[in-house]
C-alpha cells in the first residue's frame, strides 16, 4: 500500500499508545478537578480561583505531551502542527463573532469538524487552544478558563470518537452530537464555579460534605435554572446549524487538506541510482 493511500485514512493527529495514556490521564485529573467538591468537603472561605493558576500550569504541559507523543511515534509531522495552528486561529476568529452572547460561539463548529477529520488526539488538543487562543483575543482569561479549555478539548475528543459515517449521516451524527457536546460544554463549565457562586441557605446551594446524590440534584437545579434555556440552548442551536450548513464543505475540504498534506506518510529513502534502468544510467 503506498503513502498516499495510507494517508487517506489515517488522520493527522490519532491516538497512538502514548498518546491514549496521556489523554486518559488528562481526563481523569480534570474531572477530579471539576468534580472533586462533590466528594470532599472545602475548607471554610475557600474561593475556586486560587486552583485556576495551577490547574491551567498542569493542563498546558499535557497538551505538549500530547504533541510530542505524536511527533515521537510519527503519527504527526511539520504540517499537522501547521494545521493544528490554522484551525486554532480560525476557531479562535470565529468566537469573536459572537464573543458567547446567549451562548453564540460558532468555534464549537470548527472544534467538532477537525475533530472528526483528523482524529481524536488533533480534536482534544484543537479544543483547548482554540479555548486558550480566544480567551487571548476576546480578554476573557479567567479563573473560568481551565474548565473551558478542558470542556472544548473533550468536545474535540468526542468528535473523533464518533463511530464511521458519510454523506448526510455523518452529518446528521455530528449535528446530533454538536446539540448534546453543547449541553455537556455549559454542564461541566458550571460544575466548576457552581460549589463556590452561590450563597448558602438555598435549594441552589452547595451544601459542603452532603452525600453526592444530594449535591448532584441541586447542581442540575442550578443548572437548569441559570443555563440551560439562555446559554447552553444557544450554543447548540448555533452548533447545529454551522454543522448542518457548512459541515459537508468544510469536512470535504479538511480532507483534501490531509490527503494533499499526506499527514503520516512514511518517508523512505534507497540508495543512490536505485530504480533507474541500464539506460538512464
Amino acid at each position: 500500500m503506498t503513502a498516499p493511500a495510507r494517508a487517506r485514512r489515517v488522520p493527522a493527529l490519532g491516538l497512538a499508545p502514548r498518546t491514549s495514556v496521556a489523554l486518559v490521564v488528562a481526563s481523569v485529573a480534570g474531572l477530579a478537578m471539576l468534580a472533586w467538591p462533590l466528594v470532599a468537603s472545602p475548607p471554610p472561605g475557600y474561593e475556586r480561583r486560587l486552583e485556576a493558576p495551577f490547574a491551567l500550569a498542569a493542563l498546558l504541559p499535557v497538551l505538549v505531551a500530547v504533541l510530542v507523543a505524536e511527533l515521537t511515534a510519527g503519527r504527526l509531522d511539520t504540517k499537522g502542527v501547521a494545521m493544528l495552528g490554522v484551525l486554532t486561529a480560525v476557531g479562535a476568529a470565529a468566537r469573536l463573532l459572537g464573543a458567547g452572547v446567549a451562548g453564540v460561539e460558532p468555534l464549537f463548529v470548527v472544534v467538532i469538524l477537525g475533530g472528526r477529520a483528523y482524529g481524536p488526539g488533533f480534536g482534544f488538543v484543537l479544543g483547548a487552544t482554540t479555548l486558550f487562543t480566544s480567551a487571548l483575543l476576546t480578554a476573557g482569561v479567567g479563573p473560568w478558563l481551565p474548565s473551558q479549555m478542558l470542556g472544548a478539548a473533550w468536545v474535540g475528543l468526542g468528535a473523533g470518537l464518533l463511530p464511521p459515517a458519510r454523506g448526510r449521516a455523518e452529518v446528521a451524527v455530528l449535528a446530533a452530537y454538536g446539540a448534546l457536546a453543547a449541553y455537556a460544554y455549559g454542564f461541566l463549565v458550571n460544575l466548576w464555579f457552581w460549589p463556590f457562586a452561590v450563597g448558602p441557605d438555598t435549594a441552589l446551594s452547595y451544601v459542603a460534605g452532603a452525600p453526592v446524590v444530594e449535591n448532584l440534584r441541586r447542581f442540575a437545579t442550578f443548572t437548569l435554572a441559570t443555563s440551560t434555556w439562555g446559554w447552553d440552548t444557544g450554543r447548540a442551536l448555533t452548533t447545529v446549524a454551522g454543522l448542518l450548513a457548512l459541515g459537508p464543505a468544510l469536512l470535504l475540504a479538511l480532507r483534501r487538506a490531509s490527503r494533499r498534506a499526506a499527514f503520516d506518510a512514511e518517508a523512505r529513502f534507497e540508495p543512490a541510482g536505485a530504480g533507474r534502468s541500464p539506460a538512464g544510467r
